[in-house]
């Protein structure tokens, strides 16, 4: 590739490396020059351009893209189309990533215009959750570059997601007199929570006295109708031989490891029987904040072997007592089996960015954008839809005139979004597991979006937040469970519920529902892109 400052005469074909104006004309980076483009920038009085050629020797960044994305090798992820050099990649299923990671730094390497970023190993990720990036940097990679790439590629997989099994869980709590019910229920609140998030099932609990032959007939029982059982003693574990990793004997099954180095989570237990996996889990697991055990029940819920090797080898970076970097439930209310979900229609702001105009009473298709926002929400199954209003809210209740909607008035929509929030939660009845924060202004979200949402919500349990995305980035709209209701009316002024969201105390659950997630109408000319009309009677 031949790359620098090119005469105006000479640059018919090249490809722009900056963007450029000049008079009318408006050309991006990575242009390829026309001759009328020439005639225009010649006439605009630009002598030279700073461009790039390519040589019979290169391939074009989205061509080089696309033959490293087809060279490379992974499981459960699909590829996105090449834009800009640019080729990023998706799961196609709720699991734990992987990677090899040696292969990934050799061909980082290789030459600094090809470049490959992935997710770190064994992070979580949900469907359609970005896990890798394939960015080719300048706009030209040689054909002599790529052939060592591929070579090194060939035959080993790159990456991939191991997709969670829906494994059914037994749970084992075994009781001394000291042992108070009420712990025992807690744990299973927070054990239920943490399997449906990894997407199984707790499908039985026993409770057996603290002693090895009871325990060891509850793990028998519950090993021939589960994929994983999970034991809590009612004292840790301090030995080899204490009564969790005895009973597992007992029952006829091996010890692989005992202890870990993670911290929480060093008295974990590692077993198996007949070919299962049995976990004696550590007294931290009581809690929903994050610990070693998280580590081993993911990888198992995704059918990836765990072994004495790989718990030792979780050392390093096993100090988890004051970073608590993976979202895990709290405790929370007993799961339902088919939560509910009220959608709000967050329709009460002043659209100060309109000058004038309200934007929710623009048309699209001749319908007032609040009213589609509004049937969208009843369409997805919305149970209720709330209709925040404030600014202008007389003509926005008409223009929902004849909708089964609960209207919701916002006195003090001035004030900012939080107000309308904590309005929406005034309003939600005591059925709801969980309210959808959907903004008015958003024509491009479809009834089948905010249902993939809910599905998701649901089948997670109703403990998690739900968040639109687009190409991995945040979005709207986002569903909120019940229990963070009450920390919404900590919120003040102009902000919503994202510091709520993002401090990684409950599961954060990332929906793709393309572009529709990030296109609001905040200004005419987004609205008039959009396909809305703005009348004048809407100020």
């Amino acid at each position: 590739m031949i790359f620098g400052e090119i005469s105006i005469e000479n640059a018919l074909g090249a490809i722009l490396a900056h963007s450029t104006h000049a008079g009318a004309l408006k050309l991006k980076k990575g242009h390829v020059l026309t001759e009328s483009d020439v005639a225009q920038l010649q006439e605009a009085g630009v002598t030279n351009v700073i461009a790039a050629r390519l040589q019979e020797a290169d391939l074009d960044e989205n061509a080089a893209a696309l033959k490293l994305t087809e060279a490379l090798q992974w499981f459960g992820v699909q590829a996105g189309p090449a834009a800009t050099g640019r080729v990023n990649c998706y799961a196609q299923t709720a699991g734990l990533f992987a990677v090899d990671a040696d292969l990934i730094n050799a061909i980082n390497a290789i030459d600094p215009s090809v470049t490959i970023a992935t997710l770190k190993p064994f992070e979580r990720v949900e469907q359609g959750q970005m896990v890798a990036t394939i960015k080719i940097i300048p706009f030209a990679v040689a054909v002599s570059v790529m052939e060592r790439i591929l070579d090194l590629s060939r035959d080993r997989i790159a990456f991939g997601v191991h997709g969670f099994a829906g494994s059914r869980i037994g749970l084992i709590q075994t009781t001394l007199p000291s042992v108070k019910a009420t712990v025992l229920d807690k744990t299973r609140r927070v054990i239920e929570a943490r399997i449906a998030a990894n997407h199984g099932f707790l499908t039985t609990e026993l409770r057996p006295v603290h002693a090895s032959k009871p325990l060891s007939a509850a793990i028998r029982k519950l090993q021939n109708t589960n994929d994983i059982v999970i034991v809590f003693g009612a004292s840790a574990v301090v030995d080899q031989g204490d009564i969790v990793p005895e009973a597992m004997r007992e029952a006829g099954g091996n010890v692989h490891h005992v202890g870990m180095p993670v911290d929480p989570g060093n008295l974990l237990v590692l077993g198996e029987l007949d070919g299962k996996p049995v976990i004696g889990a550590p007294g931290c697991a009581r809690s929903p904040k994050e610990n070693g055990f998280d580590w081993v029940l993911e990888r198992l819920m995704a059918k990836i072997p765990v072994t004495k090797a790989d718990i030792v080898g979780m050392g390093v970076g096993g100090l988890l007592m004051e970073i608590p970097t993976r979202p895990q439930p709290r405790d929370p209310r007993p799961p339902v089996t088919r939560p509910n979900v009220a959608i709000a229609v967050l329709a009460a702001g002043q659209s100060t960015r309109m000058n004038g105009p309200n934007k929710l009473l623009a048309t699209f298709d001749d319908v007032p954008l609040v009213r589609r926002s509004a049937l969208t929400a009843i369409e997805a199954g919305g149970d209720p839809v709330i209709a925040v209003l404030g600014h202008m809210a007389e003509q926005c209740s008409a223009a929902l005139d004849g909708l089964n909607v609960v209207i919701a008035l916002n006195k003090d929509y001035a004030s900012g979004l939080a107000s309308s929030l904590q309005t929406a939660i005034r309003h939600v009845p005591s059925s709801a597991d969980g309210m959808m924060m959907l903004l008015a202004d958003m024509p491009a979200l479809s009834p089948s979006d905010l249902k993939s949402m809910i599905n998701r919500f649901q089948n997670t349990g109703g403990q998690s937040v739900v968040r639109a995305t687009f190409q991995g980035k945040r979005g709207n709209p986002v569903i909120l469970p019940r229990l963070l209701f009450d920390e919404v009316f900590t919120l003040a002024g102009d902000v919503g519920a994202r510091h709520l969201i993002e401090r990684g105390d409950i599961p954060v659950i990332d929906v793709e529902l393309g572009e529709a997630a990030v296109i609001d109408v905040d200004t005419p000319d987004m609205l008039n892109r959009a396909g809305g009309t703005i009348t004048g009677t809407i100020r």
